[in-house]
């Protein structure tokens, strides 16, 4: 592997066929006879054990296994149902039979039932006989079924184990599990190792190696997609550059180089040795291109069964909430696309998730600000005349109920709702404001990446398609996912073969090998001295060419994003450097900026501006920072305007952010003095963050919000501040229940590391756009 010497914190070790680390087959040597079981559970299904955590226990998980078999059986029993066993021309009154009794009069119109319309089971059975071709269909789905039915009973035995693990070895009982975070339980893992020595290579577990366990697979799709190297954009006619990215097709990019038969990957935790050789880089090459080339054509073959299972499932999914809310298709989500590019290394899906729901409103808003006058004035015509003609039918129906017997009365009614509803989603709100780029920074805040072509271009169609590319329609996505099975084959054949070279020398490159964890992408190790951009504020601490550098500040945005959410993560040398130097940076732009006090003051004006109904703390301070640059550039003045110099976002949330960082000196000395703010956790605590250590991190915010609460009813004697938060906060949690009070103080201490990284992002992207 090249330049691998230079990790001298990794060691090479040997290769294992064993469905766990190398060198961890006698680690349970240390480990009490009763509970050895259980470790190696934590050994091997770590990723389990998260996504345990994660659907909340084994009662959640096993129903859901449960439920995708009568899923997959109803769908398939009620489809070859509705194909042979319903006579269309009897149920729509096109002749007049009856299958429960004697046969009626063909001019007898009397009113037709449901068995009316159903066939005898020997005469549906007869049909399903004698079509070969659903008989072929009905034992491919049966084989998947029972595949399937088998994988459920291995998966039970697997959670069952999990579930022992938790209340025997984590001493978290089921009925609680929900009142856990996710760092919770990592701090157990964490003292269980201290305690029994699970992994006897390493005599501290860290948060970055739990990471590794879970992420490993992920942090290559998103080291991969932020290198460009898979191909997801398309160049179509008359369309223009497409971003194409379904779960199918990310399902057939990890069976080929994660797990499948032929992947580069040996087993779940090491890369095949002969992959991490420069000497025969082109014969895998070519190798590589083979394994993907009978993908593609195993794709090929199974396409008409893919497509009409999806078909099928679109259609049970989705028609009654199209019939019921036309809208919905309308609606935006993240596409999949969307969650690899904006991705951090090192980011759980719960933060991740997380994240993005924070940032869902203020892209929607950015999205919807962009309307069409010509098409504004159609979308208005289409509903008035849809609208009165529907007006008029049901005025009908309510005169008298036989209108809804005749022919497609129905029809015409529900043509005209949908239509409506289609027509009003193009007819923009107006009292909306037009913002763009203050709405653009609100979604940086929470996004964390934006190109920089995106800055001073917010207004442009451009930037809007290009963000419509990370936020698509919710029309779009199941689109897509139906066109799936018949482009994803072409893509592998005619796209990905053309990428065999470049995906062999990735992973040779980009591979690390880290004792007792295995082989992990190195992007994931955060290095910046390997993988930093100098334009990001690692100018000569960094050694990486540009093949080396991760795109857009991805390393040390995802250094300062693991930071922030693991407080008691130690980094190496090399992070910790430019950590103290963005500090030092952060707190010399401080000089420059605002008060908080000020800066706070200003965000009514902001929220307004946004119209963003959200009321929490963490949202509050970022309103102020983001309102700041926007209120001197428009004009618009604060409450004392002469008080507030020129200065831009960047200075105010170095403002902020010094403001919280100078407070908290106090506190450097029981906390991590290299991180960006002081630690909240004292070294001693081993399980839980303590409510209190969550208000001496954070006081200075909480304080400065319950500044602004105050200043907006025109009460701003200090005193009166000091025994508001003394009373509201310092109070508030011995009122409540131990527990109460531990959910309370992990929602704040999330909320708030949330803000502070949406700060150092906005920070960061305003110091390089300047520089």
């Amino acid at each position: 592997m090249a330049n691998f010497e230079a990790y001298q914190e990794y060691q090479r070790i040997d290769d294992y066929e064993e469905d766990s680390p190398p060198g961890e087959e006698d680690l349970l040597v240390h480990v009490p006879e009763g509970l050895k079981g259980l470790f190696k559970i934590f050994l091997n299904h770590v990723v389990h054990i998260y996504h345990f955590h994660q659907k909340n226990g084994f009662a959640c998980m096993m129903f859901s296994e449960f439920f995708e078999l009568a899923q997959l059986l109803f769908v398939v029993t009620f489809t070859t149902f509705l194909v042979n066993c319903v006579e269309y021309d009897v149920l729509f009154a096109n002749r007049a039979v009856n299958h429960t009794g004697p046969i009626q009069n063909p001019l007898d119109r009397n009113k037709v039932t449901l068995p009316d319309a159903i066939l005898p089971t020997q005469e549906c059975t007869a049909r399903i006989q004698e079509n070969s071709w659903i008989i072929f269909l009905l034992i491919m789905a049966a084989i998947f079924w029972i595949y399937r039915l088998i994988k459920v009973i291995c998966n039970f035995l697997n959670y069952w184990e999990i579930r022992q693990f938790y209340i025997k070895a984590l001493k978290i009982r089921m009925d609680e599990l929900c009142n856990y975070t996710w760092q919770e339980v990592q701090d157990r893992l964490i003292s269980l190792q201290r305690e029994q020595q699970m992994c006897i290579h390493k005599k501290e577990l860290t948060e970055l190696d739990i990471y590794h366990r879970i992420l490993r697979f992920k942090n290559y799709m998103v080291a991969m997609i932020n290198k460009s190297l898979l191909p997801v954009h398309l160049q179509l006619p008359l369309l223009g550059n497409v971003v194409f990215l379904t779960q199918g097709l990310k399902y057939n990019f990890e069976l080929i180089l994660f797990w499948g038969p032929g992947s580069l990957f040996q087993n779940k935790w090491n890369l095949h040795p002969k992959y991490k050789r420069s000497g025969n880089r082109l014969e895998l090459a070519q190798q590589l291109s083979r394994v993907i080339l009978l993908m593609g054509l195993a794709n090929l073959l199974l396409c008409p069964f893919i497509l009409v299972w999806q078909v099928l499932y679109a259609f049970f999914s989705y028609t009654e909430v199209i019939r019921r809310e036309p809208g919905s298709l309308g609606a935006r989500r993240w596409s999949l696309y969307g969650r690899l590019y904006l991705r951090h290394f090192n980011e759980l899906d719960h933060e991740l998730h997380g994240r993005l729901g924070r940032g869902y409103k203020p892209t929607s808003k950015y999205m919807n600000s962009f309307t069409s006058p010509l098409l504004t004035v159609i979308a208005k015509n289409i509903a008035f005349f849809s609208g009165s003609v529907l007006a008029v039918l049901i005025v009908l129906t309510v005169y008298d109920e036989d209108v809804l017997t005749v022919q497609h009365i129905l029809t015409a009614i529900t043509v005209l709702g949908v239509t409506i509803t289609i027509a009003r989603s193009f007819i923009p709100d107006e009292h909306m404001a037009w913002c763009p780029e203050q709405l653009l920074q609100c979604v940086l805040a929470h996004i964390h990446y934006m190109p920089d072509h995106w800055r001073g271009n917010a207004n442009k169609s451009e930037t809007r398609d290009e963000v419509a590319q990370l936020f698509q329609y919710k029309a779009v996505f199941i689109l897509e996912e139906l066109l799936s099975p018949i482009v994803t084959p072409f893509i592998l054949i005619f796209l990905l073969r053309n990428k065999s070279l470049e995906i062999i020398d990735f992973f040779r490159n980009f591979t690390v090998e880290v004792v007792g964890v295995g082989d992990i992408c190195s992007f994931a190790q955060m290095d910046i001295r390997r993988h930093g951009n100098p334009t990001w504020l690692s100018e000569g601490q960094t050694e990486a060419s540009v093949y080396q550098q991760a795109e857009n500040g991805k390393t040390e945005l995802s250094l300062m994003h693991f930071t922030i959410k693991n407080p008691r993560w130690q980094p190496p040398q090399e992070s910790s450097v430019f950590i103290s130097h963005l500090k030092e940076k952060v707190h010399h732009d401080a000089q420059a900026g605002p008060s908080t006090q000020l800066l706070l003051s200003e965000a009514p004006l902001c929220t307004s501006l946004q119209s963003n109904e959200s009321g929490t703390g963490a949202d509050n301070l970022l309103a102020s920072v983001l309102a700041h640059p926007v209120i001197t550039a428009s004009g618009l003045q604060g409450r004392d305007h002469r008080l507030i110099p020129p200065s831009t976002a960047a200075s105010a949330a170095a403002s902020v952010l010094a403001s919280l960082s100078t407070s908290q000196l106090a506190h450097t000395s029981r906390g991590r003095s290299h991180g960006l703010l002081p630690s909240s956790v004292h070294p001693e605590t081993t399980m839980y963050h303590s409510e209190r250590t969550v208000i001496d991190r954070y006081f200075p915010i909480l304080h400065f919000i319950y500044f602004y609460s105050e200043l907006i009813y025109n009460k701003t004697i200090p005193n009166k501040i000091q025994m508001l938060v003394e009373k509201k906060v310092f109070g508030f949690f011995p009122s409540m229940s131990n527990s109460d009070s531990r959910v309370r103080s992990n929602a704040l201490q999330s909320e708030f590391a949330s803000a502070e990284m949406s700060l150092h992002a906005i920070y960061m992207h305003e110091v390089i756009s300047c520089s």
